[in-house]
């Protein structure tokens, strides 16, 4: 129960933070006169993704990932972070470390892009962009490939907790428009400027800079393309770019779009294969009960 409460009081104070500057950058450009960065029905779409995302995440935190975590430590090298700085730093790589392979996989995973796909799907970049998220990352248990390598180590789960958090918090700041370029910053950290890229639609800019903290591990593995390189950037999907701003559907749509194409192809690599597999392997056939699913990303 008091891990419950605890995520729900992380959830409530760090909503109340995140829609605040949210609100704050909207009237920014407002001053500016640039009416195309927020739309007030997408920025509440995406909010509302992002708290039903939030409140699935805390309860599975607080009733199964913290017992699988206590499960799995048992296991593994049970770590003791009793060396200061240096276990703040090595959790803090390691969590990252792990991230970036996460996150290139929901992007290569056609099962874990169902519930990537929704941050991916909106037009704008600003800062309620970060909060367009899904409920299923928690239902699809892509979640393990994050949490059990820091269980395995063997750091306690409070401190993976609030390494995790705090991954996802930096990781709010770089979805703007506002920042340009940040100096020598860019060369070590995920900035806003290179996170614009990943948002890309545009062949340069997809599955690039999968960083969440660190930008080091894309130049380290082959995925970074700075901005300057990358061409014009257009926001959103390659293909089947939802015309629905109803959160339930913004959430469903892809995996109900995959369900129907493993049961159309009758071939179940599809779950692994990338988010284009169909498209190549098939060709695209349209379901014309639901024009507004979403898609790939990937051309």
């Amino acid at each position: 129960m008091s891990d419950l409460l605890h995520a729900i009081g992380f959830i409530i104070t760090f909503g109340v933070f995140f829609v605040g500057i949210i609100i704050a950058e909207a009237y920014y450009w407002h001053k500016k006169g640039r009416t195309d960065i927020y739309d007030f029905k997408e920025t509440l779409a995406s909010i509302t993704t992002g708290a039903m995302y939030k409140i699935v995440d805390g309860i599975l935190i607080a009733v199964v990932i913290t017992g699988l975590y206590d499960y799995v430590y048992q296991f593994g090298f049970q770590y003791t972070p009793n060396d200061g700085i240096w276990s703040i730093l090595l959790i803090f790589f390691a969590v990252d470390f792990v991230f970036y392979w996460y996150h290139r996989a929901m992007h290569n995973i056609r099962w874990l892009w169902t519930g990537h796909v929704t941050h991916h799907s909106s037009t704008r970049m600003n800062f309620s962009t970060a909060l367009r998220q899904n409920f299923i990352y928690d239902l699809n248990f892509g979640w393990l490939i994050w949490w059990l390598p820091i269980a395995l180590i063997g750091f306690d789960k409070d401190w993976a907790i609030i390494a995790i958090e705090l991954n996802l918090a930096y990781q709010f700041f770089i979805h703007t428009e506002v920042v340009k370029k940040m100096g020598w910053w860019e060369k070590f950290f995920n900035t806003p400027s290179h996170h614009r890229v990943h948002h890309g639609s545009n062949p340069k800019q997809i599955d690039t800079n999968f960083a969440g903290v660190l930008i080091i591990w894309d130049k380290l593995f082959g995925t970074f393309v700075d901005e300057d390189n990358a061409g014009k950037i257009k926001y959103g999907l390659t293909t089947r770019q939802p015309t629905t701003l109803n959160p339930i559907r913004l959430c469903t749509d892809e995996f109900i779009c995959m369900t129907k194409d493993i049961i159309r192809h009758k071939d179940f690599k599809i779950l692994y294969k990338g988010p284009n597999y169909v498209e190549k392997t098939y060709g695209r056939q349209e379901d014309t009960s639901n024009q507004t699913f979403v898609g790939s990303k990937t051309p």
